[in-house]
């Protein structure tokens, strides 16, 4: 079946495609795993949505590279960063890098894609000698998810609902199947766990945060939990190598 990239990233009347607290996670992901950065290395980001991935990594590299297999994404993300992204309109499948990278972001992107392992390996190719992967996706088996699951509204942890089959979700991941996948593709993990233990639907989070019932010390609290909860965080996390 034929993808079209334009249409998947678009809102619908059962689910958003990015929430709030979508960027609160991926705060606290670049936290946990900012030890592991190559710092004055090149940067690859690969899937921006509308750039707001793309401006916290800016926030540690003076330059990313993108690639985007939306072009309607890819002109968003040109036009908000100007001289300091390169995008590559392509998919992952297709694309062609002109050198390799030292720092690899594809966060809450590979449950979006057909062949993960396929691409992971392509991914493994982009790596410098010294270079890190950071990739992280939804967790199955977030404290809130399993909640869905007992109300009814998931039919299990790992299962693609209608509304997020329609924004080109191919799987839910949970960690073992993760750092499986990472492994079956060659790369070596250097590091794993989980982000923000995870009471809330994301919408319930976003209606949290506006109405300031949730506040930046409970933000703080629910990550460090999920060191010692990782399989009820909302995302889980792997860094890893190519050797």
């Amino acid at each position: 079946m034929v993808r079209d990239h334009n249409q998947e990233y678009q809102d619908s009347d059962a689910r958003k495609y990015a929430y709030d607290f979508d960027g609160v996670v991926r705060r606290y992901l670049l936290k946990a795993v900012a030890r592991h950065f190559s710092l004055g290395g090149t940067a690859l980001e690969l899937g921006c949505y509308r750039g707001d991935m793309t401006e916290q990594i800016l926030a540690w590299f003076p330059r990313v590279t993108v690639v985007e297999a939306s072009s309607d994404l890819a002109q968003v993300v040109r036009g908000r960063f100007a001289a300091r992204v390169d995008v590559i309109t392509s998919t992952f499948e297709e694309a062609k890098l002109p050198t390799s990278y030292d720092n690899v972001f594809l966060v809450h992107t590979l449950e979006h894609l057909d062949e993960p392992i396929a691409v992971l390996e392509r991914i493994r190719g982009w790596l410098s000698p010294a270079g890190r992967l950071f990739v992280a996706v939804p967790n199955a088996n977030a404290l809130s998810r399993q909640i869905a699951v007992k109300m009814g509204l998931v039919e299990f942890g790992a299962a693609v609902t209608p509304a997020e089959a329609a924004h080109g979700h191919r799987r839910t991941y949970s960690m073992d199947v993760l750092l499986s996948h990472l492994r079956r593709a060659g790369l070596r993990i250097v590091d794993y766990g989980g982000v923000v233990l995870k009471p809330l639907a994301n919408f319930q989070f976003d209606r949290a945060l506006s109405e300031g019932i949730v506040s930046e010390a409970y933000l703080d609290a629910c990550d460090e939990l999920a060191r010692t909860y990782p399989d009820l965080s909302a995302s889980v996390f792997a860094v890893a190598a190519a050797s």
